[in-house]
């Protein structure tokens, strides 16, 4: 026999007949409003589960114009998203704060410039209540694009677009870099190491240059030779250690800006012969689990919260959302710590 059709939809008007309370009042619950009595909030609770009742999306978004979605743009290639593991340690932590607070995550890609013109026709059609941004570069649209949309954004790094400067109150999220950098090549030297290289990130980014400063804070009068330009790949960082091996045979140590480039690096040291941590020692950044830990050997390398850095971004927007709609004081910046960790490679 054919299931039988389910009945209509519960209504709020039937939560509110079935608590006796007004409709109102039902409607605060359920909007998770405060100033209901803990009696009354029970009753609207017990009916909405009795009557398996579900808010009406669009419905709620008309009266409180929000719409429970948040937007999370990457600044970087498709490929680049989906194959180094920073942006998903990244994106989960932005994910499970987001679904404590029954928000969704819309992704937001860039694979070329057009995809720009998309991104300002989506957040200016108000289908997201903010936007959550990261791996920006110096020259990258995107907080323009926020800018002339209203939307409430939060970003993963030290701003540093050249329309930052005008915009101090930009709320973001960003890792101890310059600080790490210096533990990693103090860390080296007090080893005694004597001709430390640096294989860098791009420098038309915040992470890459405030990891560079660190590494010169230590070796203020570093031989430039000493030092490489990567970008954040492992075959970006295979190439810049071929290169530092032509200018610098007689190098003995390395600070990659990142696990990935460290990788590549000690994939060229081994076909080179050289031993490590023997002949080269060897310190990343970041500390991501399916590469620091896999390394052969284990890759000694400064450990940033990832994950962590993720649910704060979410946390600082869902504030801001906060502020605007409540008057609640507004979300600060967050700086994290950095911490290094000792394996075999150094």
């Amino acid at each position: 026999m054919p299931e039988p059709s389910p009945g209509p939809r519960p209504t709020l008007e039937a939560v509110a007949a079935r608590a006796g309370v007004s409709r109102a009042t039902a409607s605060r619950v359920v909007r998770g409003g405060e100033g209901v009595r803990q009696a009354l909030t029970e009753k609207v609770l017990r009916a909405v589960e009795e009557l398996g009742y579900v808010p009406n999306h669009a419905a709620r978004t008309l009266v409180t114009r929000r719409t429970g979605a948040v937007a999370v743009i990457i600044a970087e290639p498709e490929v680049r998203i989906f194959t180094d593991p920073f942006f998903s340690q990244q994106i989960r932590g932005i994910a499970k704060e987001l679904a404590a607070h029954d928000s969704q995550l819309v992704l937001l890609l860039l694979e070329g410039p057009g995809d720009y013109d998309r991104i300002a026709r989506y957040l200016a059609g108000g289908h997201v209540d903010g936007a959550l941004a990261f791996s920006l570069h110096t020259d990258d649209p995107i907080p323009a694009i926020t800018r002339r949309a209203g939307m409430p954004t939060v970003y993963g790094g030290r701003p540093s677009w050249t329309a930052a400067r005008d915009h101090q109150a930009v709320p973001y999220v960003d890792a101890d870099n310059r600080g790490g950098a210096r533990a990693a090549v103090r860390y080296l030297s007090d080893l005694g190491r004597r001709r430390i290289a640096h294989i860098g990130g791009p420098r038309d980014q915040a992470s890459a240059t405030d990891r560079l400063d660190g590494y010169r804070d230590v070796l203020p009068d570093a031989d430039p030779a000493l030092i490489a330009e990567g970008a954040f790949t492992e075959e970006s960082g295979a190439a810049a250690m071929t290169e530092l091996l032509e200018r610098c045979p007689d190098l003995d140590a390395v600070f990659a800006a990142n696990d990935l480039m460290a990788s590549g690096a000690l994939r060229v040291l081994k076909e080179r012969g050289r031993s490590v941590p023997d002949d080269v020692a060897l310190v990343g950044f970041d500390d991501m689990d399916p590469v620091a830990k896999a390394t052969d050997p284990p890759l000694t390398t400064i450990q940033q919260d990832i994950e962590g850095q993720g649910r704060l971004m979410a946390r600082l927007l869902l504030r801001g959302l906060a502020h605007e709609r409540e008057g609640t004081p507004a979300p600060a910046s967050v700086i994290t710590p950095t911490t290094l960790v000792r394996r075999a490679s150094a």
